[in-house]
């Protein structure tokens, strides 16, 4: 059902039971999936594809030019999954040419008010923003992660899956998988033990990733304390993707418990 006031171009592609709401202004490049509702006063344009089951609060903006600078209309796209939620005021700019040319977002996914995701980031499924959470440019947000209100992810860092991040923090640095992050700028505090045991994870495992979690961050020397890492460690999942994670090419510095 389509508003009889929102404006929706004839080249864009609406598929089955979507609900256009009042005023809302909707592109020509625009896909939206099955069974989306987007309320009133939307803004949907550029090169976007939206899939399924999503829902969008009054007042988002959705697919307008990125801000950057060197942004010089280059045909780029953002795509969107199923079953998101995102809330009042929020806004998702596509991809730039020189950041690959997508912003892309996964499944199930809440933004809450006024939220911003920026060009060319990554956020995975089940990812939480908070209100007023802005991610910079080419940030790659995991699967599960939280980040508290009024947090704000500096361009080009990576958050491991299943972290949580405190609200009023500047994230600065890239916070391990399972890690848990606060403080004025983002200081490592431990492991997110609770997002863990939500997830049924087993107090065994557990155990084993926080004994590795003590050696890797005994000290600052985390490649010597990498390379020192017992193999009974590295046979655990957890502790793979943490190595894995913190092995990887990176634009940020790791946060650490002695990060300053």
């Amino acid at each position: 059902m389509i508003n009889k006031t929102a404006i929706v171009n004839s080249s864009a592609k609406i598929s089955l039971n979507v609900k256009i709401g009042p005023y809302c202004i909707i592109g020509p490049n625009v896909e939206i999936g099955d069974n989306t509702e987007i309320q009133s006063h939307v803004n949907i344009t550029g090169n976007t594809k939206i899939g399924k089951n999503n829902k969008i609060f009054p007042f988002a903006s959705i697919g307008n030019d990125p801000q950057d600078l060197k942004f010089n209309d280059e045909q780029t796209k953002l795509e969107i999954g199923d079953g998101n939620k995102i809330r009042e005021y929020v806004t998702i700019n596509p991809g730039t040419e020189g950041g690959g040319g997508l912003t892309k977002v996964g499944n199930n996914c809440l933004f809450m008010v006024s939220s911003h995701i920026a060009h060319d980031c990554l956020v995975e499924d089940n990812v939480i923003l908070a209100n007023n959470v802005p991610l910079g440019g080419h940030a790659h947000i995991e699967s599960n992660v939280i980040i508290g209100g009024n947090s704000a992810v500096q361009q080009f860092t990576r958050v491991g899956k299943s972290a949580m991040i405190g609200g009023m923090c500047g994230v600065v640095r890239d916070i391990i998988p399972y890690g848990i992050a606060h403080g004025n700028r983002s200081i490592l505090q431990g492991l997110n033990l609770i997002g863990l045991r939500r997830k049924n994870i087993p107090n065994k495992e557990i155990m084993i990733l926080s004994n590795a979690y003590k050696e890797i961050f005994k000290n600052e020397n985390l490649t010597e304390n990498l390379n020192n890492l017992g193999e009974d460690y590295r046979k655990s999942e957890l502790v793979k993707e943490m190595v894995s994670f913190l092995e990887k090419d990176k634009k940020r510095p790791i946060c650490t418990p002695f990060s300053k």
